[in-house]
């Protein structure tokens, strides 16, 4: 099967257009004003407004409010919500939007536990642990701590590029993976010869 890519930290139009037309399946939008990738609803506004069809927006959020995952709901077309903090499952679908719950994964992290306690996701989204932030991180982790049989899809995060997502998809074959700081010329910005060596990674390796 075909590794699916999504291209997250998106905060210009001519980015989101180079990763359209470089092979992306998914761009992230960032709604947390913690980041340096973050992105008002408004600004969020024009450049979906310049998206092609059949492009998945997803929109991220760390432990928001109920009222603000709303507002984004109502005011853009986002096709799937991504949780990245310490949201539970009630909160996650409540929004009657699919979604993925991101994990910041550990040694001691049980992915089957987490993938019974959010069974309504569409997918887990694995993270690098890092103690003092939610993903964002630009590093890797040990990806033999990714089980073989997940009984939800897999999205490979944490410190990919065009230089370690061939290794990364042939050693846990997940259903995707998510790049951001990997394919930047600074934090926010895309650097767009990076975003085409990478799709053309994630090729050789399904191939």
């Amino acid at each position: 099967m075909r590794t699916r890519v999504k291209i997250c930290g998106i905060t210009q139009t001519n980015d989101a257009l180079a990763a359209i037309e470089a092979g992306a399946d998914a761009l992230g939008f960032v709604f947390y004003d913690k980041s340096p990738r973050y992105l008002d609803i408004l600004k969020a506004k024009k450049i979906f407004n310049e998206i092609t069809p059949f492009i998945n927006k997803i929109a991220l959020f760390v432990n928001p409010s109920y009222e603000y995952v709303m507002e984004a709901v109502n005011t853009l077309p986002i096709d799937v919500l991504q949780f990245h903090g310490d949201e539970d499952e009630a909160f996650c679908k409540s929004f009657n939007t699919p979604y993925l719950k991101a994990v910041r994964i550990r040694p001691t992290t049980d992915l089957k536990d987490v993938a019974s306690q959010y069974g309504s996701a569409s997918g887990l989204l694995i993270d690098a642990y890092d103690s003092t932030q939610y993903g964002g991180t630009g590093q890797t982790f040990d990806w033999n701590l990714l089980p073989q049989d997940a009984s939800l899809p897999l999205i490979l995060a944490g410190g990919l590029n065009s230089q370690n997502v061939y290794d990364a998809i042939k050693q846990t074959n997940p259903y995707a993976v998510d790049v951001s700081s990997g394919v930047e010329k600074s934090k926010g910005v895309k650097e767009h010869s990076l975003i085409q060596q990478f799709m053309q990674e994630v090729k050789r390796a399904d191939q």
